[in-house]
């Protein structure tokens, strides 16, 4: 069934949804992961699930899981991708609010179209683009402050891993870009996933190795989400929205879930944040809100005018 008006099926508006809530929530899931076991022990018990949901996912539709030589490429990229990505991200979040997590990741728009310049000799670089990327990179500074009141006194260190994150899933997402054929994508996630478990599992053993003598409910609840939810269906909903929604709609998901990851963090997490990050919060989303969808166009009969 298609919506009258736009000719796209009536279920895109509410999978858009269903993504802003999964990647708004998913911080504060990532925290609560870490409740009474180890950030290696946490971050691969939720790809191992991720891993089986997506296997049992293409096998039970039909999709298939290809294994030839030609995606390969692309599985190695992502798996290398995810595991330094999902690493600093899991380690960072032992020591920040999880509100700030979703605020700093919402910079990957930002730092992938200016690896896609120097990569790819992309021509994305707009005025209005830069000017954005001045507004966030000035809202960046402002929520690093002088580090109090964002989840730890090692915040600073949890920030500057989960900005690494970043950069490390930006520079994937360029790259992929090149080696990437036309594999399904939730074929993509399950061969990255395949790829990248091994390195969890060694991380694990490296740094923990134990089983957690006790685990909490909530983080048992929190890995599951994030193993199903947070890694297929999320990734899952967002290939199909690149399908039948337009770039600009579609990135408005990064402007979206930051502030709303801050609010959940703030009433879900008694996370109480100073002042100044909801400050550096909004600059970041104006210079997302720029650089995705540029100025506003001018109602035609001002143009006309200024002509």
């Amino acid at each position: 069934m298609s919506g009258p008006a736009t000719g796209r099926p009536a279920s895109v508006p509410v999978a858009w949804l269903a993504v802003v809530l999964l990647w708004s929530t998913t911080p504060l899931a990532i925290n609560w992961s870490l409740e009474g076991g180890s950030f290696a022990f946490a971050v691969f018990s939720r790809m191992l699930i991720g891993l089986l949901c997506a296997v049992l996912v293409l096998l039970t539709t039909g999709v298939g899981f290809p294994l030839r030589r030609e995606v390969w490429p692309a599985y190695l990229v992502g798996g290398a991708s995810l595991f330094g990505t999902m690493l600093c991200t899991y380690w960072g979040a032992q020591f920040i609010h999880s509100g700030l997590l979703s605020v700093i990741f919402g910079l990957s728009p930002l730092v992938t179209s200016v690896m896609a310049v120097l990569w790819l000799k992309e021509r994305a670089l707009t005025p209005v683009r830069v000017v954005g990327m001045l507004l966030a990179l000035g809202g960046l500074v402002i929520v690093f402050g002088d580090g109090q009141g964002l989840g730890s006194p090692q915040a600073g260190i949890g920030l500057a891993a989960v900005l690494l994150a970043v950069f490390i899933n930006s520079a994937g997402l360029v790259w992929m870009k090149r080696v990437a054929g036309h594999t399904p994508p939730l074929a993509i996630t399950a061969g990255v996933m395949l790829v990248s478990l091994p390195l969890f599992g060694l991380a694990w053993l490296i740094t923990d190795g134990h089983w957690p003598a006790s685990l909490p409910l909530r983080s048992q609840l929190a890995i599951a989400y994030l193993g199903v939810f947070g890694s297929v269906l999320g990734f899952a909903l967002y290939y199909y929205l690149m399908k039948h929604m337009d770039a600009a709609a579609l990135a408005l998901i990064t402007v979206v879930t930051p502030l709303l990851a801050l609010f959940l963090g703030r009433f879900l997490n008694d996370e109480a944040l100073p002042a100044q990050v909801w400050a550096g919060a909004a600059l970041i989303s104006a210079g997302l809100f720029l650089h995705q969808r540029g100025l506003p166009a001018l109602p035609a009969r001002l143009r006309r005018r200024t002509s």
